[in-house]
C-alpha cells in the first residue's frame, strides 16, 4: 500500500518534478493508446456501419460468424442472404461485418 502511495505522490526524497513526470508517463501511454487502438478501431466501425447502409441487392456479403453469400433482400432490421443454389438465410444487419459490392462470387469448376 505505502509503494501505490508513493507513486501517486511521488518519490520519497522530496523531489517536486516526480509528479509531473508521472502524469506526463500516464498521458503518454494514453495517447498511444488512443491512436494505435482506440482510433483506428472506431474508424474501421464507422466504415462497416456506413457500407452496410449503403448495400445492395446483388452486392457479396460477409457475416461475422464468416458466412459468404449474396444479398437477396433487405428489410428494417434483416437481409436475406444467398449462400449457394437456392439456399437463403435471414441475418440481421448488425451481423454483417463486411461488404464487398464489386467483388463477383467465384463459381466452382
Amino acid at each position: 500500500m505505502h509503494n501505490f502511495t508513493y507513486f501517486l505522490m511521488g518519490s520519497p526524497n522530496g523531489d517536486p518534478n516526480s509528479g509531473i513526470i508521472n502524469l506526463v508517463f500516464l498521458g503518454g501511454i494514453f495517447l498511444v493508446f488512443y491512436f494505435f487502438i482506440i482510433r483506428p478501431q472506431s474508424q474501421r466501425q464507422k466504415e462497416i456501419q456506413r457500407k452496410v447502409s449503403e448495400m445492395k441487392k446483388g452486392d457479396k456479403v460477409v457475416t461475422s460468424s464468416g458466412i459468404i453469400g449474396i444479398l437477396n433482400t433487405i428489410e428494417d432490421d434483416s437481409v436475406l442472404v444467398e449462400v449457394g443454389s437456392n439456399v437463403k438465410i435471414r441475418f440481421l444487419k448488425t451481423a454483417i461485418s463486411d461488404v464487398n459490392p464489386n467483388k463477383p462470387e467465384k463459381k466452382d469448376k
